[in-house]
């Protein structure tokens, strides 16, 4: 442990400013990974492979930069400072992603947005991606007792996260009828920005922005001195460590659960949507809730389990949780979601005091961005990549022969799901037939052809009808909006399966090749 951790450790206010490092952190990451699945699946429509490979970006991102960020911060740059670069140059990415669709236009593409906001989306990851790592560096540097001190800290950042999800889905998600919409129409005209689909991404600009500033606050913490770097031999670099068994079994089990764990960040909030869990993004903050009680729990179970037992606890919660989605039943899909604090604190936050109990004083930011290459990096882009896959192979039971859009993102007819039907009729296919709520619909309503937005989707009429004649079943002519969004959902039983399986045979994978005494945090501090 470094001179300037043991005099700076016990200072309360250095962990009071490196909790509000951790929680801006998270709320930045927070302010747009949960919305960003259901934006592009429902506002956007792109496929599942689409939005899989937008989620790729953050592990793309985790390959390609962490390891030299993390040898930037021990070799060359205050780390403080090079986070402050970071989070600054990701506002201007992220204000770009907010509006990829004008930027599309402005570059002449035809208006295909999704290659502009993946190319966006894969340049900020490049610049946001690092900082995860780099801030469970800064935090372990300047503290006496990481295994005590970390978590109560870290925790910080899931507040952050659930800061994020409560403006995100109670605020800014401004739906016709709700009292956030109510109270800003009396302020602001319905056009206003406050009301457009993308003020989520803005929301993570703003916030990256201060993020940026802040950080310059944070303690000074220099590279390490050269002597540190020299008097480390061969056998003490970062991928040494593999030549333990033990340590070789958790970096495989770690990527391994991070194939499962994309379905969840990829998928979960348009499975919320699809079967009308109330305020999803919102919602889903239950689960960074029971991750903040774990995470204050987090000494007393380390103590109490040791690592393998919490490691494995952390992967079998993964299969618990994937189960419960899986049964479509609303009791069972919130008890899902609160097992994310053992999901997450159980594997991922033992993983990281783990990996710094394993590295010496010259390896521990490389070796945290090495786990954040593994993870969030290689898992991460297979897993995303496999949740894209599955989501497509699963379609809904109803499909729609949709046209172009009018700036070109669909020049030939395509395949799309139903249009959104609102529940209080104020948008979607409700106002386009001028439903009332709880009205039915006909064949013989639907005599128009209907555009979803300006510039989205065009479903012919008659494409509209036939798509009608498979969702009444029960062939007595009139379609509830509860028929209507059945049809649109995907076949989740199945989606959720996959990632249930692959979390059991990792938990197993683990038991038997995993052998490191449970005190091994305990003996390394």
């Amino acid at each position: 442990m470094s001179n300037a951790a043991v005099a700076t450790g016990g200072n309360a206010s250095v962990r009071f400013r490196l909790a509000g490092m951790m929680f801006l952190e998270y709320f930045v990451w927070g302010a747009w990974a949960v919305e960003m699945g259901g934006y592009m699946s429902s506002v956007l429509h792109f496929s599942g492979s689409q939005i899989g490979w937008v989620y790729s970006s953050t592990a793309i991102a985790a390959m390609v930069s962490p390891l030299l960020m993390g040898y930037v911060a021990d070799r060359l740059m205050a780390t403080e400072k090079l986070l402050a670069i970071l989070h600054l140059v990701g506002a201007v990415l992220l204000a770009a992603a907010a509006f990829s669709g004008k930027l599309a236009a402005s570059l002449g593409s035809g208006g295909e947005q999704f290659p502009v906001l993946l190319a966006v989306m894969i340049a900020y990851s490049l610049v946001y991606m690092p900082t995860l790592a780099l801030t469970n560096s800064i935090s372990f540097s300047n503290m006496v007792d990481p295994e005590k001190e970390f978590p109560l800290v870290r925790v910080f950042g899931t507040l952050g996260w659930i800061a994020a999800g409560l403006v995100v889905g109670l605020v800014l998600k401004l739906e016709p009828g709700s009292w956030t919409h109510g109270m800003l129409t009396a302020v602001f005209p319905p056009d206003h920005a406050f009301f457009s689909n993308n003020n989520f991404l803005v929301l993570a600009a703003v916030a990256s922005a201060v993020l940026g500033l802040y950080c310059l606050a944070l303690p000074h913490t220099p590279p390490k001195p050269a002597e540190v770097h020299q008097s480390t031999d061969r056998r003490q670099s970062v991928l040494s460590l593999l030549a333990d068994r033990s340590f070789l079994v958790f970096v495989l089990c770690s990527f391994s659960i991070c194939i499962p764990l994309a379905f969840y960040y990829n998928m979960a909030n348009i499975f919320l949507s699809e079967v009308d869990a109330p305020h999803p993004t919102a919602l889903q903050t239950i689960g960074q809730a029971s991750e903040v009680i774990f995470m204050a729990l987090m000494p007393v179970f380390i103590k109490a389990l040791g690592v393998r037992r919490m490691l494995a606890l952390g992967m079998l919660a993964w299969v618990l949780r994937y189960a419960c989605f899986a049964s479509l039943g609303f009791p069972l899909i919130v008890l899902a979601l609160l097992l994310h604090g053992i999901c997450y604190d159980f594997f991922f936050v033992a993983s990281q005091i783990y990996v710094d109990s394993k590295a010496d004083l010259s390896q521990r930011a490389s070796a945290q961005s090495f786990i954040a290459f593994v993870t969030l990096g290689v898992g991460m882009f297979v897993g995303a990549q496999a949740a894209g896959w599955v989501h497509d192979h699963y379609p809904p039971a109803v499909r729609v022969e949709g046209g172009g859009r009018a700036v070109g993102m669909l020049s030939d007819p395509a395949e799309l799901p139903l249009p959104e039907w609102d529940p209080v009729a104020k948008t979607g296919i409700a106002r386009h037939l001028n439903l009332a709520p709880g009205q039915s619909i006909t064949l013989a309503d639907v005599t128009r052809d209907y555009i979803e937005q300006p510039g989205g989707p065009t479903y012919s009429a008659a494409a509209l009808r036939k798509a009608m004649e498979q969702i009444d079943t029960n062939h007595d002519g009139r379609i509830s909006r509860e028929e209507w969004r059945t049809a649109q959902r995907h076949d989740w039983f199945w989606i959720w399966i996959w990632p249930a399986a692959w979390a059991a045979v990792t938990l197993l994978i683990f038991l038997i090749g995993f052998r490191d005494s449970p005190k091994t945090l305990a003996a390394s501090h």
